[in-house]
């Protein structure tokens, strides 16, 4: 694989960091706010990424979730491309069983050419909601089938980015465009690089694939916490040299909020908890306030779940932080960091990516 392709996948670490520093958004949005501030403060948290040397930014495929307005990661990578200049974009992931392979071809082709040589394609294999939404986007109430189907869509859709189909394919003749068949029509100048294709997932079955594919792998240790340290061993052991890689490449997602003082990052992660305890018990919402969060009294089993949330939740002061992210790299050994931060302000958030940037020495221009 070409060197310049290969930095696309493995990044450098700037300022202090061990690894390179990047964001996972989910577009979140907060009581009281509307789903164009969440988007408005995208735009921002994007652009300071950029300015501060983090390596890239994703946004989450979610559905029928209120608090979460990343429904549409292609639309929203468009807008934040439209605003950014060199950080790589990309999904983080898109929910491959929900769309037809060619036509996550065809919109990754197109951001490819709105953005040439930055735009990341992570693939999962949930539907990043739940069964009754997952059925009315795949047109079916056979689910699992989608699952099971992973491996073959995922070689249609790498087919369709590379148009390379073999001669006699039902496939064959049918082009993803923007793409490399542009390169080879007459008179072509369309470049045929194309996206790299990422796996994501949260226990042991996309880390296997990603493995014997020879592909990147992101793991999902902002929930799945207890998985992380098997997923990713079953990954490097799983892992068989390919075009894409000579070597494992990870990265893991991570909850992380760094706030000036640390009494208000455990009011910011309490709101955010209570968050998640709505939406675990079937009543998704608005992202409540850090007062609403204070007022509400908590059942036992709640509790319990917040305990166990909050205890992957790396939140505090810059320095705080800091230190919660170099002992999680150490203990996982990820070669990436992707840090997603859950709040109710947009303010806040923005505010926490730029502490742990301060706190890492992070470039400033």
């Amino acid at each position: 694989m070409a060197a310049d392709a290969v930095e696309e996948i493995r990044g450098t670490a700037q300022g202090t960091a061990p690894v390179p520093l990047s964001v996972l958004d989910l577009v979140t949005v907060g009581a009281g706010r509307t789903a164009t501030d969440a988007l408005r403060t995208s735009v921002d948290i994007a652009r300071l990424a950029e300015k501060r040397g983090f390596h890239r930014y994703w946004v989450a495929e979610h559905h029928s979730m209120p608090g979460v307005a990343s429904s549409s990661p292609a639309v929203i990578l468009a807008h934040l491309a439209a605003h950014t200049d060199r950080i790589r974009l990309g999904s983080g992931g898109v929910m491959l069983p929900n769309h037809a392979p060619l036509v996550i071809a065809e919109q990754f082709g197109t951001l490819e050419a709105m953005a040439p040589g930055r735009v990341d394609l992570g693939l999962g294999r949930a539907p990043g909601t739940d069964g009754a939404t997952a059925a009315a986007l795949r047109r079916t109430d056979r689910l699992g089938e989608g699952a099971d189907d992973f491996p073959q869509q995922l070689a249609e859709l790498i087919r369709f980015l590379d148009d390379d189909f073999p001669d006699g394919h039902p496939y064959g003749r049918i082009h993803a465009v923007p793409g490399p068949v542009q390169a080879t029509s007459p008179g072509g100048v369309q470049s045929a690089h194309r996206p790299p294709v990422w796996l994501l997932g949260s226990s042991g079955f996309s880390a296997r694939l990603a493995g014997t594919l020879g592909l990147p792998f992101a793991f999902a240790h902002h929930f799945s916490a207890q998985n992380t340290v098997p997923a990713l061993d079953l990954y490097r052991d799983s892992f068989r040299p390919s075009a894409v890689l000579d070597a494992p490449y990870a990265l893991i997602g991570v909850s992380a909020l760094a706030t000036d003082d640390e009494k208000e990052a455990r009011r910011q992660v309490q709101a955010a908890a209570l968050n998640m305890v709505r939406l675990r018990t079937g009543r998704p919402g608005l992202v409540p306030t850090p007062e609403e969060a204070e007022a509400y009294e908590f059942s036992p089993m709640e509790e319990e779940f917040v305990r166990s949330w909050n205890a992957n939740v790396i939140h505090g002061t810059a320095d705080e932080v800091r230190t919660g992210l170099d002992d999680l790299r150490k203990r996982t050994g990820a070669d990436e960091l992707m840090l997603t931060a859950n709040a109710h302000g947009g303010d806040v958030r923005l505010r926490s990516y730029e502490l742990i940037a301060d706190a890492y020495g992070l470039p400033t221009a």
